[in-house]
């Protein structure tokens, strides 16, 4: 049930990616590239995958008590979590760089930058 969730949840973000990739206006493909990564984040988390405790122990959490809970792969969640930062980096340059074009053109469509010299 957990599975057919996260693929349902992940097909819904890469199609709503995927649509506001594909409009003309340079802001909205701006933020279908932020959805699309976004969604490539989820579905790395989703790939590493729960990980059952060894006998020895999940190293982070070994040695504080007997029951130890079931937890993500630590490696997994640094990777993500450097993606995150540097997509939120780009995204602000991209916004950034949107905003200069429409101070520029007086347009954010990309038919209509597309005929400008």
């Amino acid at each position: 049930m957990t599975a057919f969730v996260l693929a349902t949840v992940l097909g819904i973000l890469f199609a709503a990616g995927t649509f506001l990739l594909l409009r003309r206006d340079v802001l909205r493909i701006v933020w279908g590239v932020t959805v699309l990564s976004q969604a490539a984040n989820v579905y790395l988390m989703t790939m590493g995958g729960i990980v059952e405790p060894s006998a020895d122990g999940v190293p982070v959490l070994a040695g504080h008590g007997e029951h130890v809970p079931q937890t993500t792969d630590p490696l997994v969640q640094a990777l993500v979590l450097t993606a995150i930062v540097i997509s939120f980096a780009m995204t602000a340059f991209a916004l950034v760089l949107t905003y200069r074009v429409y101070q520029e053109h007086s347009t954010l469509d990309t038919t209509t930058l597309e005929g400008e010299p």
